[in-house]
């Protein structure tokens, strides 16, 4: 239903990601947005709307931003004919890019206006105006390195305690974090939960589930996945993956949304590097 398309070269912001999306027109149905530790920017454009029918009944059109792991419960993407660039932030260059805190937009999805006010009718304009995916990431790549506020950073124990938990694959426990950069548990969790967007808790267990869905879509058993990335059991997986997405491990496994994450793909795709307008995959 989409063509996916990637950027020849990494973005000149550290921690950003980019994809292109343009739907086919060939079916209304929605695609599963699986969660990703990532602050998420999707800059709509094209002739039709996007729409995220979001938890609770909640419904949002064209250009959005999303608070880490997209807030609880499922969520869906569709729309006609639209064409998207999405941007993956992570929630350290966050508040640098969009000029709030990831905190601000936990648990939501916020239409950009809201957030960058008249510069997202410009980006749409300008992403409308170019002639190629290349062009288009050049441009938000560009918008991306204008916005970003070196100053904004998040505090060193806090970037260490993210860094910790990627490693770790959401493996850690909060005490020993705090304890490793002489905290007390309660100041990191206050500390961590303003500048990231989560507590540290609720990070860890978004970067473990997003090992995991990773797992899954790569054709990996679901117990096996379970007993490595450190769930009880594989009810357990399942509980975090419904909790999540609102879907069954093996529903997760051939999420169309994961399309944008090279490793999630390793042996059903095209090989070798794309390039910006030769779309990795369809889906």
């Amino acid at each position: 239903m989409w063509d996916v398309a990637r950027p020849s070269r990494p973005s000149r912001v550290a921690g950003v990601s980019m994809a292109g999306f343009r739907d086919r027109g060939v079916s209304a149905a929605g695609h599963l947005a699986v969660p990703h530790p990532a602050v998420t920017l999707v800059l709509e454009f094209g002739a039709g709307p996007l729409i995220v029918d979001a938890a609770g009944g909640r419904q949002h059109r064209g250009s959005l931003a999303a608070g880490l792991g997209f807030g609880p419960g499922a969520a869906r993407v569709r729309g006609e004919r639209f064409e998207a660039v999405q941007v993956r932030l992570s929630p350290l260059v966050a508040r640098a890019v969009l000029g709030v805190s990831p905190a601000d937009l936990e648990g939501t999805v916020a239409a950009l206006d809201d957030v960058w006010g008249r510069p997202a009718a410009q980006i749409r304009e300008r992403l409308g105006d170019a002639s190629s995916w290349e062009q288009r990431f050049a441009v938000t790549d560009a918008l991306l390195a204008r916005r970003c506020r070196p100053g904004s950073s998040v505090d060193p124990e806090v970037a260490w305690a993210w860094h910790r938990i990627l490693v770790a694959r959401g493996r850690v426990r909060v005490d020993v974090l705090a304890a490793d950069v002489g905290w007390s548990r309660k100041r990191l969790w206050s500390r961590f939960h303003a500048q990231v967007g989560l507590p540290p808790k609720r990070a860890a267990k978004l970067v473990r589930f997003d090992h995991a869905a990773h797992r899954l879509a790569a054709g990996e058993d679901a117990a096996r996945v379970a007993a490595d990335a450190g769930y009880a059991d594989q009810s357990h997986l399942h509980r975090d993956v419904m909790a999540f997405t609102g879907a069954t491990p093996a529903t997760l496994a051939g999420a169309p949304w994961l399309a944008v994450d090279d490793t999630a793909w390793p042996q059903r795709w095209r090989r070798g590097q794309p390039t910006a307008d030769r779309p990795t995959r369809r889906t």
